[in-house]
């Protein structure tokens, strides 16, 4: 059960990143953030409320709590680098370049939780196509300006504060309900994005938003919120090692609408990318 729920963390998110970009058209990346995770956390709590989750609140240890909340500002430092990077790149790239979140993810999972470290042979194998498949699909050029190139900056830091997550998400929702974790990580992510609208004063820029970036923004938030039920159920009821990997194969999806959508082209050495990195994550997932 875990696994479909890892797959179906894949497609969702896959489809969040087209939504994103198209909904992020003339507006300020982090104000694009606090919208969507408004509405992320308007579908999480909902969640909760409907199959009463909310009643194991007063069960959530303190050690629960503080890995919990530092999941969440994890989450939302992942998210705000994340739009802006897809803000200024391109999708493909941005978002091969994230998912590298996953070599970072498994390495400490190995050395952190005794239960991951099964074939870990096997994985380092596979974390070194993913990494390869990465780096070749980003295809930095040596003679790019500083400008061309610092989208890849944010996506670096997108994929560590998302790493990060990962790690302390597994800690943080021992015996606590999947939903509730979520919804919980959500609440600590809109205070941390708002609070940077309130600071920056991106909030000028409300009335500028046009209705298709709306439209777009929120349709982006219910996917979000779909992927992020499905992935911590299956991080929750599974091996880390296994679901990260999976939920990284969101990259094919993005890959695919990028290019029919935004006309995006991949180089040879964006396709080999593609393919070593897609070979590294099945591996994992089916061998270990």
């Amino acid at each position: 059960m875990w696994i479909a729920a890892a797959i179906l963390s894949a497609v969702f998110a896959g489809i969040t990143a087209i939504l994103s970009k198209i909904g992020l058209k003339n507006i300020n990346s982090d104000f694009a953030t606090a919208i969507r995770t408004s509405v992320v956390l308007i579908l999480a709590w909902g969640i909760v409320l409907i199959t009463g989750a909310y009643a194991g609140l007063d069960k959530i240890t303190d050690k629960s709590w503080i890995f919990l909340i530092l999941s969440g500002l994890a989450t939302g430092a992942s998210w705000i680098c994340y739009f802006k990077a897809l803000s200024i790149g391109e999708v493909s790239k941005v978002a091969a370049v994230d998912k590298s979140s996953t070599v970072l993810s498994v390495l400490f999972a190995i050395i952190i939780f005794p239960d991951e470290r099964k074939l870990w042979w096997v994985k380092l194998i596979c974390l070194a196509a993913i990494a390869a498949g990465t780096y070749l699909m980003a295809d930095i050029k040596r003679k790019e300006g500083k400008t061309k190139v610092a989208w890849l900056i944010f996506a670096v830091l997108s994929a560590i504060f998302a790493a990060a997550t990962s790690l302390l998400a597994k800690a943080g929702i021992q015996n606590v309900d999947s939903n509730l974790a979520t919804a919980i990580r959500t609440s600590v992510v809109l205070i941390l994005a708002w609070g940077i609208v309130l600071i920056t004063g991106a909030y000028a820029g409300l009335d500028k938003i046009t209705v298709k970036s709306w439209i777009f923004l929120i349709l982006s938030g219910f996917a979000t919120a779909a992927s992020w039920l499905c992935y911590y159920y299956a991080i929750q009821q599974g091996q880390v090692s296994v679901v990260v990997p999976i939920d990284k194969l969101s990259i094919l999806i993005t890959v695919f609408f990028s290019l029919i959508v935004f006309r995006e082209k991949l180089s040879s050495k964006g396709w080999t990318g593609l393919a070593l990195l897609t070979l590294g994550t099945l591996c994992m997932a089916i061998f270990t």
